[in-house]
Parts: C-alpha cells; structure tokens; sequence
C-alpha cells in the first residue's frame, strides 16, 4: 500500500498552501507520486523518497516540479560536496557540543503571528580562535533539517532570520571569504527547500557592511530586498517580532536565552541517531 500524506496543518495554513504554494490538495498525492517516481531513475542521488521529504520540496518550489527536481539534485549534491557542513554530524562532537552550549543558532520555541519559524542566529557568540566557521554552518544546518523534519508549518510559511552580530569582530570576517559567502549563499537560494522571508541584522557595526555586501553580491534581487540592517541595538528589534516571542535578553518575554540554549541542545541530542543515519543521504559524485 503506497504510503500516504497525514496533515498536520491547521486550516488556516492549508488555505495558505493553496495561495500561495499553488498547493491542490486534489492534485497533491499525484505529483508527490510523480517526484517519488522520478526519484527511482536517480539512485545516484541517494535521496529520502518518503512523502514529508518530497511535500518540503514541493513546497519550497511552489509546487513547480521541475525547480523540485533541480532542488532535489542540488541539496543532495551539495550533501557530497560540503562535507565540512554534511559530514561527521554526531552532535556529541565535543566541537559541536559547545557550540550547542553557546547558543549560535536558535530558532524561537513559537513561530510568529505570520505563521513564519524565526531564528535568531548569534554570529559573533563564538571564539574565531578557537571555532571553525565550518563547525559554526554545521550546527546551525543540523538545527535547520531537524526543523524541517519535525516541523511541518516551517515548510509552509518560511523563516524570518534574526542575525546578532554583536561582538563581531576581524576575527570573525577572517572566517567568511567570498568562497565561503558564496556556498552558504548557494546552500540557502537553491539548495535548502525554505522560504527565507525577512533577514534581519541587528547590532551591526558600519565595518560589518563590508562583509554584508559580498554576501549580496552573490542573492537574487527577490533575496536582496528581503535584507535589512539595523545599526541601533536591539530597538528596532520589536519592530519586526512580537516580544512576546523573544527571550529576555532580547527585550522579550519568553523565557531566558539559557532555557532556549537549553531546549535546542536536548532537541538535537535526543536526534543523535537520526543525525549519524541522515549522512548516508547525499549523492554519489564518485
């Protein structure tokens, strides 16, 4: 018996896939039939066929099935050729462990009023001395497949990523040269099956513009447009999440940055085994 998709999408949500993802709850069960089809010709892609894996990538592509399959080819592509990011995924990792401890990538415990996942991604947190950058991505892309897995408004609505770069130093623009913006720039606009919907950067000193600029370069006009940087602190903050969202140390109210630290680490170690089992998902480019 062929296996079948179980919603979990309040109604609002799937009136809004239908609007705006071109979602056809008629139509849904043929095409994702169709993409697992297509997916039996390319068992060099090592890709996951079940039917939650190939709804996110649906989704991210507005239900176009030919941007699905070339997404499809680029995110388990970029699995085999990033294996600095993709490789080595055991959170237990001491590296990995107390990056988990600072806190560098943590998406809110609600989404907001939008319906959209929001992330706050603490980008100067860590020691450059001490932290690859590499280790840095990982962590943050490890918290990013476990949302899409678990989540499923997240594949509907986007994210809007909350980026504080207070602290940020030379140090820390030393780690990202232009090869580096340009894959993780590459990873985001054609790799991941996610809507990034607003990036948002707050604390941000006028060097700290020299970096954004490469990262530009290399976006979409539509992505461009969804960047915003704020030089004030976290004022502008409450202008663009609900407070009541946020931890206290962001002007919020929802609970302390070390009880969401806390939370985001028990989540990814409680998926330890799927982590280590998710790397064998990821194309042979042999």
């Amino acid at each position: 018996m062929p296996e079948l998709y179980q919603c979990t999408l309040p109604l609002e949500a799937r009136l809004y896939a239908a609007q705006v993802l071109n979602e056809d709850e008629n139509e849904r069960d043929e095409i994702i039939r169709r993409i697992k089809q297509w997916l039996e010709t390319q068992p060099t892609l090592r890709a996951r066929s079940d039917v939650m894996n190939v709804l996110r990538f649906l989704r991210g592509c507005k239900f176009n099935e030919e941007k699905t399959k070339n997404k499809l080819i680029n995110y388990y592509t970029m699995r085999s050729q990033l294996p600095e990011w993709f490789g080595n995924r055991d959170p237990e990792l001491p590296q990995l462990m107390e990056l988990l401890d600072m806190g560098v990538f943590l998406p809110l415990r609600h989404h907001d009023y939008e319906g959209h996942l929001v992330v706050i991604v603490r980008t100067a947190i860590h020691n450059p001395q001490v932290h690859q950058q590499n280790d840095v991505f990982k962590i943050g892309k490890m918290i990013v497949d476990l949302c899409m897995e678990e989540d499923e408004m997240f594949s509907v609505y986007g994210v809007v990523a909350l980026f504080d770069l207070a602290g940020v130093s030379l140090g820390h623009a030393k780690q990202l040269p232009p090869s580096v913006i340009r894959k993780a720039v590459h990873a985001w606009q054609n790799c991941f099956p996610v809507r990034i919907r607003k990036m948002e950067f707050f604390n941000a000193p006028i060097h700290v513009n020299v970096v954004l600029n490469i990262f530009k370069r290399f976006m979409t006009d539509k992505l461009r447009q969804r960047v915003h940087i704020h030089s004030k602190g976290l004022e502008s903050l409450q202008d663009v999440i609900n407070p009541d969202l946020l931890p206290e140390e962001y002007g919020g109210s929802n609970g302390t940055l070390k009880q969401l630290i806390d939370h985001w680490k028990k989540r990814v170690l409680d998926k330890r085994q799927w982590f280590l089992e998710e790397e064998k998902h990821k194309a042979d480019i042999g």
